[in-house]
Protein backbone atom coordinates (compact mmCIF):
# COMPACT_ATOMS: atom_id res chain seq x y z
CA UNK A 1 0.00 0.00 0.00
CA UNK A 2 0.98 3.41 -0.79
CA UNK A 3 0.56 6.55 1.28
CA UNK A 4 1.30 9.84 0.13
CA UNK A 5 1.49 12.94 2.54
CA UNK A 6 0.28 15.88 0.74
CA UNK A 7 1.29 19.64 0.99
CA UNK A 8 -1.15 21.79 2.72
CA UNK A 9 -2.66 24.11 0.42
CA UNK A 10 -4.98 26.19 2.40
CA UNK A 11 -4.42 29.86 2.76
CA UNK A 12 -3.18 30.88 5.39
CA UNK A 13 -0.92 27.30 4.76
CA UNK A 14 -0.69 24.74 8.01
CA UNK A 15 2.63 24.15 9.24
CA UNK A 16 1.59 20.96 10.67
CA UNK A 17 1.31 17.31 8.98
CA UNK A 18 -0.05 13.86 9.54
CA UNK A 19 3.25 11.85 10.00
CA UNK A 20 6.48 13.02 10.84
CA UNK A 21 9.94 11.73 9.61
CA UNK A 22 10.51 9.85 12.59
CA UNK A 23 7.09 8.07 12.63
CA UNK A 24 7.45 7.36 8.92
CA UNK A 25 10.29 5.85 9.74
CA UNK A 26 8.76 3.69 12.49
CA UNK A 27 5.82 2.63 10.28
CA UNK A 28 7.79 1.92 7.52
CA UNK A 29 10.05 -0.66 9.46
CA UNK A 30 6.81 -1.67 11.28
CA UNK A 31 5.03 -2.67 7.97
CA UNK A 32 7.03 -3.74 5.13
CA UNK A 33 4.74 -3.67 2.91
CA UNK A 34 3.89 0.38 3.15
CA UNK A 35 5.29 2.97 1.33
CA UNK A 36 5.49 6.59 2.12
CA UNK A 37 5.65 9.50 -0.46
CA UNK A 38 6.13 13.17 0.93
CA UNK A 39 4.81 15.63 -1.29
CA UNK A 40 7.72 18.74 -1.51
CA UNK A 41 6.51 21.51 0.50
CA UNK A 42 8.21 24.59 1.57
CA UNK A 43 5.34 25.46 4.38
CA UNK A 44 6.02 22.44 7.17
CA UNK A 45 7.67 22.61 10.31
CA UNK A 46 9.49 19.44 9.18
CA UNK A 47 11.47 19.98 5.72
CA UNK A 48 11.84 18.09 2.72
CA UNK A 49 15.27 16.92 3.85
CA UNK A 50 14.50 16.27 7.35
CA UNK A 51 12.57 13.39 6.05
CA UNK A 52 14.72 12.82 3.38
CA UNK A 53 17.07 12.36 6.30
CA UNK A 54 15.27 9.24 7.74
CA UNK A 55 15.00 7.77 4.08
CA UNK A 56 11.46 8.66 3.48
CA UNK A 57 11.01 9.83 -0.80
CA UNK A 58 10.46 13.00 -0.64
CA UNK A 59 8.53 14.16 -4.69
CA UNK A 60 6.40 16.31 -6.54
CA UNK A 61 3.77 14.22 -7.27
CA UNK A 62 1.80 11.80 -4.92
CA UNK A 63 -0.91 10.66 -7.71
CA UNK A 64 0.59 7.15 -7.46
CA UNK A 65 -0.38 6.40 -4.25
CA UNK A 66 -3.66 5.24 -3.17
CA UNK A 67 -3.67 7.08 0.59
CA UNK A 68 -3.65 10.83 1.00
CA UNK A 69 -3.10 12.37 3.99
CA UNK A 70 -3.50 16.11 4.92
CA UNK A 71 -4.26 18.25 7.69
CA UNK A 72 -6.23 21.24 6.29
CA UNK A 73 -9.02 20.95 3.50
CA UNK A 74 -7.44 20.21 0.08
CA UNK A 75 -8.54 22.50 -2.41
CA UNK A 76 -11.32 21.61 -5.12
CA UNK A 77 -8.66 21.73 -7.56
CA UNK A 78 -6.37 19.48 -6.13
CA UNK A 79 -8.32 17.21 -5.72
CA UNK A 80 -7.01 13.83 -7.09
CA UNK A 81 -10.10 11.66 -8.08
CA UNK A 82 -10.88 7.53 -6.77
CA UNK A 83 -8.37 8.14 -4.07
CA UNK A 84 -9.08 7.46 -0.37
CA UNK A 85 -8.31 11.00 1.63
CA UNK A 86 -7.83 11.84 5.48
CA UNK A 87 -8.31 14.94 6.58
CA UNK A 88 -10.34 17.81 8.34
CA UNK A 89 -13.11 18.51 5.82
CA UNK A 90 -15.50 20.71 8.00
CA UNK A 91 -18.15 19.15 6.60
CA UNK A 92 -20.16 17.00 9.45
CA UNK A 93 -21.53 20.08 10.87
CA UNK A 94 -23.07 21.14 7.32
CA UNK A 95 -20.39 24.27 7.06
CA UNK A 96 -21.89 25.78 4.14
CA UNK A 97 -18.31 27.14 3.38
CA UNK A 98 -17.42 23.87 2.40
CA UNK A 99 -20.09 22.27 0.45
CA UNK A 100 -19.26 22.89 -2.75
CA UNK A 101 -16.08 20.67 -1.57
CA UNK A 102 -18.19 17.84 -0.16
CA UNK A 103 -19.58 18.13 -3.44
CA UNK A 104 -16.70 17.45 -5.33
CA UNK A 105 -15.45 15.30 -3.67
CA UNK A 106 -18.67 12.92 -4.40
CA UNK A 107 -18.45 13.73 -8.34
CA UNK A 108 -14.59 12.35 -8.15
CA UNK A 109 -15.31 9.34 -6.43
CA UNK A 110 -13.20 9.93 -3.44
CA UNK A 111 -13.69 8.22 -0.16
CA UNK A 112 -13.38 10.69 2.30
CA UNK A 113 -12.00 9.83 6.12
CA UNK A 114 -12.45 13.32 8.27
CA UNK A 115 -9.85 13.43 10.94
CA UNK A 116 -12.80 14.57 13.31
CA UNK A 117 -14.80 11.15 12.98
CA UNK A 118 -11.91 8.45 13.70
CA UNK A 119 -13.44 7.48 16.70
CA UNK A 120 -13.89 4.03 18.78
CA UNK A 121 -16.57 1.71 19.60
CA UNK A 122 -17.85 4.07 22.17
CA UNK A 123 -17.61 7.03 19.33
CA UNK A 124 -14.57 8.54 21.45
CA UNK A 125 -12.33 10.87 19.13
CA UNK A 126 -8.41 8.35 18.23
CA UNK A 127 -6.71 11.27 16.54
CA UNK A 128 -7.57 14.79 17.57
CA UNK A 129 -5.00 18.17 18.20
CA UNK A 130 -7.51 18.91 21.31
CA UNK A 131 -4.68 18.89 23.82
CA UNK A 132 -2.21 21.84 21.74
CA UNK A 133 -5.06 23.87 21.43
CA UNK A 134 -5.26 24.05 25.07
CA UNK A 135 -1.40 24.41 25.40
CA UNK A 136 -1.42 27.49 22.95
CA UNK A 137 -4.70 28.82 24.20
CA UNK A 138 -3.60 28.65 28.11
CA UNK A 139 -0.49 30.52 26.78
CA UNK A 140 -2.06 32.78 24.46
CA UNK A 141 -4.23 33.97 27.72
CA UNK A 142 -1.81 35.38 29.62
CA UNK A 143 0.12 36.92 26.42
CA UNK A 144 -3.53 38.88 26.20
CA UNK A 145 -3.41 39.57 30.09
CA UNK A 146 -0.09 41.04 29.65
CA UNK A 147 -0.91 43.43 26.70
CA UNK A 148 -4.27 44.88 27.98
CA UNK A 149 -2.66 45.85 31.03
CA UNK A 150 0.78 46.81 30.11
CA UNK A 151 2.40 44.29 32.30
CA UNK A 152 4.81 42.44 30.55
CA UNK A 153 4.81 41.17 26.41
CA UNK A 154 5.42 37.45 26.03
CA UNK A 155 6.56 36.47 22.00
CA UNK A 156 3.87 34.82 20.35
CA UNK A 157 3.65 31.27 20.40
CA UNK A 158 4.03 30.65 16.67
CA UNK A 159 7.81 32.38 17.33
CA UNK A 160 8.85 29.73 20.00
CA UNK A 161 9.32 25.96 19.37
CA UNK A 162 8.28 23.84 21.49
CA UNK A 163 5.86 23.54 24.89
CA UNK A 164 8.92 23.61 26.78
CA UNK A 165 9.45 27.34 25.45
CA UNK A 166 6.31 28.22 25.80
CA UNK A 167 6.40 27.54 29.71
CA UNK A 168 9.90 28.62 30.17
CA UNK A 169 8.38 32.37 29.17
CA UNK A 170 4.87 32.35 31.60
CA UNK A 171 7.58 31.29 34.47
CA UNK A 172 9.45 34.50 33.74
CA UNK A 173 6.24 36.79 34.04
CA UNK A 174 4.91 38.05 37.08
CA UNK A 175 1.24 38.01 37.49
CA UNK A 176 -0.83 40.20 39.97
CA UNK A 177 -3.35 38.15 42.28
CA UNK A 178 -5.94 37.24 39.97
CA UNK A 179 -8.09 34.45 39.49
CA UNK A 180 -8.57 31.96 36.94
CA UNK A 181 -11.38 29.93 36.00
CA UNK A 182 -10.76 26.72 33.27
CA UNK A 183 -13.95 25.17 31.86
CA UNK A 184 -13.62 21.97 30.35
CA UNK A 185 -11.67 18.51 31.51
CA UNK A 186 -11.40 17.35 28.24
CA UNK A 187 -8.14 17.37 25.66
CA UNK A 188 -8.24 21.37 25.36
CA UNK A 189 -8.91 22.02 29.28
CA UNK A 190 -6.56 19.37 30.46
CA UNK A 191 -3.71 20.79 27.88
CA UNK A 192 -4.61 24.06 29.48
CA UNK A 193 -4.36 23.11 32.90
CA UNK A 194 -0.65 21.32 31.86
CA UNK A 195 0.79 25.28 31.33
CA UNK A 196 -1.10 26.49 34.52
CA UNK A 197 0.58 23.83 36.59
CA UNK A 198 3.84 23.95 34.68
CA UNK A 199 4.36 27.65 35.51
CA UNK A 200 3.30 26.66 39.55
CA UNK A 201 0.26 27.89 39.36
CA UNK A 202 -1.81 27.34 43.18
CA UNK A 203 -4.83 24.90 42.06
CA UNK A 204 -7.79 26.24 44.52
CA UNK A 205 -11.00 24.34 45.24
CA UNK A 206 -14.41 25.62 44.09
CA UNK A 207 -15.29 26.66 46.82
CA UNK A 208 -12.21 28.52 48.15
CA UNK A 209 -12.09 30.25 44.49
CA UNK A 210 -15.47 31.71 45.31
CA UNK A 211 -15.03 32.68 48.37
CA UNK A 212 -11.50 33.46 49.62
CA UNK A 213 -8.87 35.66 48.96
CA UNK A 214 -5.16 34.73 47.91
CA UNK A 215 -1.83 36.33 48.15
CA UNK A 216 -0.90 34.72 44.71
CA UNK A 217 -2.69 33.99 41.75
CA UNK A 218 -5.01 30.94 41.53
CA UNK A 219 -7.03 29.01 39.34
CA UNK A 220 -9.80 26.53 39.33
CA UNK A 221 -10.64 23.94 36.80
CA UNK A 222 -14.77 23.14 36.71
CA UNK A 223 -16.77 20.91 34.40
CA UNK A 224 -20.10 21.36 32.90
CA UNK A 225 -22.12 20.15 35.68
CA UNK A 226 -20.36 23.12 38.05
CA UNK A 227 -21.20 25.82 35.56
CA UNK A 228 -24.57 24.11 34.68
CA UNK A 229 -27.15 24.02 37.27
CA UNK A 230 -31.02 22.16 36.65
CA UNK A 231 -33.51 24.46 36.47
CA UNK A 232 -36.13 22.89 39.18
CA UNK A 233 -32.79 22.58 41.69
CA UNK A 234 -32.63 18.17 41.34
CA UNK A 235 -29.29 17.05 41.13
CA UNK A 236 -28.65 14.54 38.43
CA UNK A 237 -25.28 13.18 37.08
CA UNK A 238 -23.18 14.04 33.90
CA UNK A 239 -24.67 11.91 31.40
CA UNK A 240 -28.30 13.16 32.60
CA UNK A 241 -26.89 16.76 31.54
CA UNK A 242 -25.35 15.97 28.11
CA UNK A 243 -28.72 13.83 27.23
CA UNK A 244 -31.00 16.78 28.58
CA UNK A 245 -29.26 19.80 28.27
CA UNK A 246 -32.42 21.57 27.97
CA UNK A 247 -33.40 21.54 31.56
CA UNK A 248 -30.33 23.21 32.97
CA UNK A 249 -29.23 26.53 33.09
CA UNK A 250 -25.96 28.61 33.67
CA UNK A 251 -24.52 28.99 36.96
CA UNK A 252 -21.38 30.50 35.98
CA UNK A 253 -21.69 33.81 36.95
CA UNK A 254 -20.81 32.42 40.48
CA UNK A 255 -17.71 32.51 38.99
CA UNK A 256 -17.59 35.49 36.38
CA UNK A 257 -17.69 37.51 40.29
CA UNK A 258 -14.84 36.99 41.45
CA UNK A 259 -12.72 36.01 38.48
CA UNK A 260 -10.03 38.00 36.22
CA UNK A 261 -9.25 36.21 33.95
CA UNK A 262 -11.33 33.08 31.49
CA UNK A 263 -9.79 30.16 29.69
CA UNK A 264 -12.59 28.64 27.34
CA UNK A 265 -11.88 24.59 27.06
CA UNK A 266 -15.02 23.26 27.13
CA UNK A 267 -16.86 21.22 24.45
CA UNK A 268 -20.33 22.48 23.84
CA UNK A 269 -23.49 20.92 22.83
CA UNK A 270 -26.34 21.90 21.02
CA UNK A 271 -29.22 23.11 23.85
CA UNK A 272 -26.90 23.52 26.54
CA UNK A 273 -27.14 26.67 28.07
CA UNK A 274 -24.46 29.67 27.11
CA UNK A 275 -21.89 29.96 29.92
CA UNK A 276 -22.57 33.71 29.98
CA UNK A 277 -25.13 35.72 27.74
CA UNK A 278 -24.48 38.88 26.79
CA UNK A 279 -26.62 40.11 29.53
CA UNK A 280 -24.58 38.68 31.92
CA UNK A 281 -21.63 40.27 30.89
CA UNK A 282 -23.65 43.67 31.24
CA UNK A 283 -23.95 42.99 34.87
CA UNK A 284 -21.82 45.02 37.39
CA UNK A 285 -20.90 42.07 39.28
CA UNK A 286 -19.36 40.56 36.03
CA UNK A 287 -15.76 40.57 36.76
CA UNK A 288 -14.13 38.86 34.41
CA UNK A 289 -11.30 41.17 31.94
CA UNK A 290 -9.94 38.93 29.68
CA UNK A 291 -11.31 35.93 27.82
CA UNK A 292 -9.35 33.33 26.12
CA UNK A 293 -12.06 31.14 24.05
CA UNK A 294 -10.24 28.28 22.90
CA UNK A 295 -13.30 26.79 21.64
CA UNK A 296 -14.11 29.80 19.78
CA UNK A 297 -17.56 29.48 18.43
CA UNK A 298 -19.20 32.62 17.69
CA UNK A 299 -21.85 34.17 18.67
CA UNK A 300 -22.36 31.24 21.16
CA UNK A 301 -22.10 30.00 24.62
CA UNK A 302 -19.00 32.74 25.34
CA UNK A 303 -21.28 36.26 24.31
CA UNK A 304 -17.92 38.01 23.82
CA UNK A 305 -16.62 36.07 21.02
CA UNK A 306 -18.48 37.88 18.10
CA UNK A 307 -15.96 36.51 15.67
CA UNK A 308 -12.62 34.81 15.79
CA UNK A 309 -9.92 36.31 15.55
CA UNK A 310 -6.60 35.13 13.54
CA UNK A 311 -2.45 34.08 15.00
CA UNK A 312 -1.54 37.38 12.90
CA UNK A 313 -4.34 39.57 15.44
CA UNK A 314 -5.44 37.16 18.02
CA UNK A 315 -7.08 39.80 20.40
CA UNK A 316 -9.63 42.23 19.98
CA UNK A 317 -11.66 43.87 22.77
CA UNK A 318 -15.82 43.43 23.42
CA UNK A 319 -17.61 46.21 25.11
CA UNK A 320 -20.54 44.29 26.77
CA UNK A 321 -22.82 47.65 27.57
CA UNK A 322 -22.20 48.35 23.40
CA UNK A 323 -22.33 45.09 22.32
CA UNK A 324 -19.50 45.68 19.60
CA UNK A 325 -15.77 45.29 19.18
CA UNK A 326 -13.71 47.95 20.39
CA UNK A 327 -9.51 48.32 21.18
CA UNK A 328 -9.00 45.60 23.69
CA UNK A 329 -6.91 48.14 25.59
CA UNK A 330 -10.00 50.69 26.51
CA UNK A 331 -10.69 50.50 29.87
CA UNK A 332 -14.27 49.14 29.85
CA UNK A 333 -13.04 45.96 27.12
CA UNK A 334 -12.91 42.45 27.61
CA UNK A 335 -9.78 41.60 26.04
CA UNK A 336 -10.69 38.37 23.90
CA UNK A 337 -8.53 36.24 22.14
CA UNK A 338 -10.52 33.41 20.03
CA UNK A 339 -8.26 32.31 17.62
CA UNK A 340 -9.71 29.48 15.91
CA UNK A 341 -6.50 27.21 14.95
CA UNK A 342 -4.33 27.36 17.66
CA UNK A 343 -2.42 24.29 17.21
CA UNK A 344 -0.95 25.91 14.23
CA UNK A 345 1.03 27.84 16.64
CA UNK A 346 2.77 24.82 17.62
CA UNK A 347 3.24 22.55 14.67
CA UNK A 348 6.28 20.67 16.04
CA UNK A 349 4.53 19.28 19.01
CA UNK A 350 0.88 19.19 17.71
CA UNK A 351 2.52 16.87 14.21
CA UNK A 352 3.88 14.51 16.58
CA UNK A 353 1.41 14.05 19.19
CA UNK A 354 -1.47 13.61 16.28
CA UNK A 355 0.78 11.36 14.49
CA UNK A 356 1.46 9.39 17.35
CA UNK A 357 -2.50 8.43 17.61
CA UNK A 358 -2.85 8.27 13.45
CA UNK A 359 -0.05 5.52 13.84
CA UNK A 360 -1.20 3.59 16.67
CA UNK A 361 -4.92 3.79 15.74
CA UNK A 362 -5.42 4.69 12.07
CA UNK A 363 -2.79 2.51 10.08
CA UNK A 364 -2.86 -0.96 11.31
CA UNK A 365 -6.75 -0.65 10.50
CA UNK A 366 -5.21 -1.13 6.72
CA UNK A 367 -3.19 -4.02 7.35
CA UNK A 368 -6.01 -6.43 10.01
CA UNK A 369 -8.57 -5.85 7.37
CA UNK A 370 -10.10 -2.95 9.88
CA UNK A 371 -11.18 -5.38 12.66
CA UNK A 372 -11.68 -2.81 15.31
CA UNK A 373 -14.16 -0.75 12.46
CA UNK A 374 -12.12 2.30 12.83
CA UNK A 375 -11.83 3.25 9.19
CA UNK A 376 -15.37 2.01 8.32
CA UNK A 377 -17.06 4.43 11.02
CA UNK A 378 -14.86 7.23 9.20
CA UNK A 379 -15.46 6.76 6.13
CA UNK A 380 -18.33 9.73 4.82
CA UNK A 381 -18.23 8.87 0.85
CA UNK A 382 -17.45 5.59 -1.41
CA UNK A 383 -18.57 4.86 -5.02
CA UNK A 384 -19.86 8.75 -4.93
CA UNK A 385 -22.64 8.40 -2.33
CA UNK A 386 -22.64 9.32 1.03
CA UNK A 387 -22.25 6.49 3.24
CA UNK A 388 -24.96 4.89 5.71
CA UNK A 389 -23.84 6.97 9.05
CA UNK A 390 -23.37 10.18 7.01
CA UNK A 391 -26.75 10.02 5.04
CA UNK A 392 -27.64 12.95 7.42
CA UNK A 393 -25.71 15.41 5.09
CA UNK A 394 -27.92 14.14 1.95
CA UNK A 395 -30.02 17.84 2.33
CA UNK A 396 -26.60 19.97 2.57
CA UNK A 397 -25.27 18.55 -0.28
CA UNK A 398 -28.45 19.05 -2.27
CA UNK A 399 -28.70 22.31 -1.30
CA UNK A 400 -31.75 22.09 0.66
Amino acid sequence: MKIGIIKERKNPPDRRVVLTPKECKRLLRKFPELTIKVESSDNRFFTDEDYKIEGIDVVNDVSDCDVLLGVKEVPIDFLISNKKYFFFSHTIKKQQYNRKLLQAILSKNIELFDHEVIVNEKNQRLVAFGRYAGIVGAYNSFRTYGLKFNLFKLPKAEDLHDQLMLIHELQKIKLPNIKIVLTGKGRVGNGAKEMLKGMGMKKVTINDFLHKSFNEPVYVQIDVLDYNKRKDGDVKDENYFFTNPTEYESDFMRFAKVADLYIAGHFYGAGAPFIFTKNDAKSKDFNIKVVADISCDVDGPVASTIRSSTIENPIYGYNAALEMEVDYRDENAIAVMAVDNLPCELPKDASEGFGDNFAKHVIPAFFNNDENGVLKRAKMTSNGKLTERFNYLQDYIDGK
